[in-house]
């Protein structure tokens, strides 16, 4: 079953999105996730049956973000 993770990040600018993308597509596959970045909390979502929210905060902490699960 596929989950879909919501998190409140520091992710503003398409150039973090690029620096991230690879990192993402690893972890979750390519297409199973993308930025808000018009939304004030700059959402990422990731929709993958393997993904767990660690695994995603720790991965843009590593990478200079800041990154919440939301709700």
């Amino acid at each position: 079953m596929m989950e879909v993770l919501v998190f409140k990040t520091s992710v503003h600018t398409m150039e973090g999105v690029k620096q991230l993308s690879p990192w993402l597509n690893k972890l979750a596959g390519s297409n199973q996730w993308n930025f808000a970045l018009d939304d004030a909390d700059c959402i990422l979502r990731i929709t993958a049956p393997t993904v767990n929210a660690q695994e995603a905060i720790q991965l843009l902490a590593v990478n200079g973000f800041a990154c919440e699960e939301l709700e």
